[in-house]
């Protein structure tokens, strides 16, 4: 030890200059990730509803400006993080199981705007697209949800019609009618006594013109609308994919998509 000592105090200040320049690259790195991950600041309106919390709409005209990436990932062109989530998201493909994984943060899908990751294609005319949903992390049942969606644009706050499915179990099919305004829609439990501790294991959206509907499979049955449909006119081409949200602003967490199949016709629900 008094060796080591000796040797550090017998450095001369050029030596000691070098030394420092060495080291800076990985000091002012290490500081950068610290700064960073100090820097995230979410905002009490994002924080999601609790017993003590009530999550809340953004503040008029807050947006913030897509990531898209010109990324093909299995049938989809692109995919985009909607509304930029304060943290990246990621998302891949194993063409062995048609199975789309899909980690991303994002407050919510709702409101006047939203925050996601989507994978998408570029489509006009008759849709259908189905798939089977899962949560692989073990978690309390909160509204973290895989989604089927056809947007206008990319857009945090663009038009939209989709298909949710949330952790609690709950499904909805939902509509942002024009740019910019709240999301409505019309919720389904599937649970209680009509389906014992049940979830949908498939999903599905049907666009028939300007007609939009929800299919479900719950236990394996042939797929089957589910609840009246929302009549909205898209202008064309539109954006139609997969995508999920945590439902929390700066956690990431995971959905995934099996077995997806996108038809560019009505009546192709399977």
């Amino acid at each position: 030890m008094m060796k080591i000592r000796n040797a550090i105090t017998e450095f001369k200040p050029i030596q000691w200059a070098l030394l420092l320049a060495l080291a800076w690259p990985a000091l002012a790195a290490s500081s950068h990730a610290q700064t960073s991950a100090n820097a995230i600041q979410v905002p009490d309106w994002a924080q999601p509803g609790s017993a003590t919390h009530k999550q809340v709409a953004p503040p008029a005209d807050f947006h913030r400006a897509t990531r898209n990436f010109a990324v093909p990932i299995g049938i989809f062109d692109g995919q985009s993080d909607v509304g930029a989530a304060l943290v990246p998201s990621s998302a891949s493909f194993d063409p062995a199981t048609n199975q789309y994984t899909i980690s991303s943060a994002g407050y919510n899908i709702w409101y006047t705007r939203d925050e996601f990751r989507f994978l998408w294609k570029k489509m006009s005319g008759d849709i259908s697209l189905a798939a089977d949903a899962s949560f692989p992390i073990a978690a309390p049942p909160h509204d973290r949800k895989i989604v089927l969606v056809i947007r206008q644009d990319l857009d945090d706050d663009s038009k939209e019609i989709m298909v949710g499915e949330h952790g609690t179990g709950m499904v909805h099919l939902a509509e942002r009618p024009l740019k910019d305004t709240d999301i409505t829609d019309m919720q389904y439990r599937i649970g209680g006594g009509l389906i014992p501790d049940g979830m949908p294991q498939r999903i599905g959206i049907e666009k028939h013109g300007d007609t939009f509907a929800l299919y479900i499979s719950v236990r394996g049955e042939p797929m089957h609308q589910f609840g009246p449909p929302i009549v909205l006119a898209f202008h064309e081409p539109f954006y139609v994919g997969i995508g999920f949200c945590s439902h929390y602003p700066a956690t990431v967490e995971t959905g995934v998509l099996s077995n997806v199949v996108l038809e560019n016709s009505a009546g192709k629900m399977n």
